[in-house]
């Protein structure tokens, strides 16, 4: 039988303190990954430090050109949060979708990230839309841009002894249109796979076209021939597949998936050029 002490700190600092005197300490953040694998023996951590109630971690707000996502705060607070949905509303759009109800006012934005499932809704966004990541750790805080956070399934630039503290969004303005769409079997379960489509209108066309996949590869993906395709008006989803190492589980074989988001790439800029 294992014991585990139980850390509720203030502040970023004394949770990377007690985080460094654990011989195999864990950050707790919504639960959702660290809770069920505890259950079942999977892992055993000597300190659970919870990050919940750090309120340096927990909030939105909006600069002049920037939206600015604590890591704690929830995924229910960024969807109903009026800040993201002026914006930035393809942010708050996407976290209404993200699980089940239960899922929305536990799971954080942070613990998404961090986790870097390949299936996971978020980093399609932050991806599109070039975001910018705040990670802490024992040498202090460093920033990620987003296409260099993900590294692999369940592989992120943090390192074991670091947290995200939050993610920077660069705003859109009244020019960009967008959508994100993802196919999934049941409400609450991972994409299948999933598209967000982000552009400027420009002299009739659009510029500075982003697509990011999920659930394409060992990481979220920019489909850069897509996004070329798109901006010079042609057809963006015969190139979607490009690039992309689709998995075969029980939501669908890698010839499903190839198929799959050539149609959710072309529905997904038919949606945002309507906008």
């Amino acid at each position: 039988m294992y014991e585990t002490t139980y850390h509720r700190p203030s502040s970023v600092d004394e949770a990377v303190a007690l985080f460094g005197k654990g011989s195999e300490s864990k950050y707790l953040a919504g639960g959702h990954t660290l809770i069920p694998v505890m259950k079942q023996r999977l892992a055993s951590p000597s300190d659970v430090i919870d990050l919940a109630r750090i309120k340096e971690l927990i909030g939105v707000e909006a600069s002049a050109d920037t939206l600015t996502i604590k890591a704690a705060t929830t995924h229910f607070d960024v969807a109903q949060s009026a800040a993201a949905q002026k914006a930035i509303p393809a942010v708050a759009y996407l976290a209404s979708l993200i699980g089940d109800p239960a899922v929305r006012h536990r799971g954080t934005i942070g613990g998404s990230l961090a986790h870097g499932d390949p299936a996971s809704d978020l980093p399609a966004v932050v991806l599109a839309l070039d975001a910018e990541i705040d990670i802490a750790g024992r040498d202090g805080v460093r920033t990620v841009a987003a296409r260099d956070f993900f590294r692999g399934v369940f592989e992120t630039a943090a390192g074991p002894h670091e947290l995200v503290t939050e993610v920077r969004v660069p705003k859109l303005t009244g020019d960009h249109v967008w959508s994100y769409l993802k196919f999934r079997r049941r409400a609450q379960d991972w994409a299948t796979v999933g598209v967000a489509a982000v552009a400027r209108r420009s002299n009739g066309g659009v510029a500075e076209p982003a697509i990011s996949l999920v659930s394409m590869g060992a990481t979220p993906l920019r489909a850069g021939a897509s996004e070329a395709a798109w901006a010079a008006g042609s057809d963006p989803g015969a190139a979607a597949g490009e690039g992309t190492d689709p998995p075969s589980d029980t939501n669908g074989s890698a010839e499903y998936r190839s198929h799959l988001v050539q149609v959710l790439v072309r529905r997904a800029v038919e949606e945002a050029s309507a906008r």
